[in-house]
């Protein structure tokens, strides 16, 4: 791949490469299965370093284990300070809002987000893996639902769905303009929410009531999932896993619920047929994911295949055996069939090794 067309992700994973090469070239010689001259080992290492160095300086990926260990502890450090950042920002808020001015409290909620979002934005063009701009980033996104929920108190004004659709919208621009997968996560599961929301009043009830019909997040689950097919997610790094694999989530939710709870459902059969469809609907695409997965090589979308396919089974198990088997059988027969889905999945994976060194 053109290194012009490499996002942060890509570039991680060829240094990667590098190493497992470089890793297995060395094996190779001691096996004296391949000599390769002076020359050519210079020329290799030569090139590799100069790559390295090019990767590092354009997208600060890690050249090495320490610093990969370095760098999982420092997403996992900004993602909690900026998840402190905000909830200190919303106690702030309620500890001194009562003693400032109507004029003041305006003034804040509109300077607020403005502010917080400008210093996310300069952050990202200053650092490459952006750990302080996600922090102003995240704290903007609550800063901004926060300001304005305190502003329809202020002004009275009628709770509506359209909030969650704005929130969206900030969360959305927000999540592109610093390369941020934790804002993109809230935009998409707010879009979602509007969506259910709109859903469940096109049928007759309250917008704040929603949640009582799981069956309003199937549509707005699905969008999602097609959203990197028509627009292009390469220059964000994760962004079409995201958007994939939360589609997912959300979407067997909705069916795992309804699987094992037919009142809840919009259709007016026994509560028995609508558990058992929503089962084999539980069945058959968590199946076909495992497959699609398998096909376009989505790695986050064939494993959350795989786990909901195994929650699927388990409730069913659940339901067959847990009231009249004693407890000790039920679990050892749970045990027995995950070591039967191991043999399974031992047996496509050697069929897929063979048929790999075939081809």
């Amino acid at each position: 791949m053109d290194e012009s067309q490499l996002n942060q992700l890509d570039a991680q994973q060829r240094v990667d490469q590098i190493h497992a090469f470089e890793s297995e070239l060395t094996q190779l010689q001691h096996a004296g299965v391949i000599a390769l001259s002076t020359e050519q080992q210079q020329s290799v290492s030569q090139y590799h370093k100069q790559l390295l160095a090019e990767l590092a300086q354009q997208f600060d990926v890690d050249t090495s284990l320490q610093s990969k260990h370095l760098t999982l502890g420092m997403k996992i450090a900004s993602l909690f300070g900026a998840l402190a950042m905000a909830v200190s920002l919303f106690f702030l808020f309620y500890q001194f809002w009562g003693y400032l001015s109507t004029s003041i409290q305006v003034g804040i909620l509109v300077i607020t987000p403005i502010a917080l979002f400008c210093a996310a934005i300069k952050l990202a063009e200053n650092e490459s893996h952006s750990y302080f701009a996600k922090i102003a980033g995240l704290v903007a996104y609550a800063g901004f639902v926060l300001n304005l929920m305190l502003l329809g108190q202020i002004f009275n004004l009628t709770p509506s769905p359209n909030a969650f659709l704005i929130w969206s919208l900030f969360a959305f621009i927000l999540a592109y303009a610093i390369n941020a997968r934790v804002l993109l996560f809230f935009a998409i599961v707010n879009v979602c929410g509007f969506i259910a929301m709109k859903v469940g009043t096109w049928s007759g009830m309250y917008w704040i009531s929603f949640g009582e019909r799981p069956e309003n997040f199937i549509i707005p689950s699905i969008i999602p999932f097609l959203v990197p097919n028509f627009i292009n997610q390469r220059a964000f790094s994760g962004f079409a896993t995201m958007y994939r694999v939360l589609s997912l989530v959300i979407f067997f939710l909705v069916v795992l619920i309804l699987s094992n709870w037919g009142a809840v459902s919009y259709f007016n059969y026994d509560n028995d047929i609508v558990e058992g469809v929503y089962q084999l609907v539980g069945f058959a695409v968590s199946a076909l994911i495992i497959w699609l997965g398998v096909r376009k090589e989505w790695p986050g979308v064939m494993q959350t295949g795989n786990v909901f396919f195994v929650l699927f089974l388990y409730t069913k198990f659940f339901d067959w055996w847990w009231d009249w088997m004693p407890k000790y059988v039920f679990f050892f027969v749970l045990g027995l069939c995950a070591l039967l889905a191991l043999m399974v999945f031992k047996r496509i994976r050697n069929f897929a090794k063979h048929t790999g060194a075939s081809a």
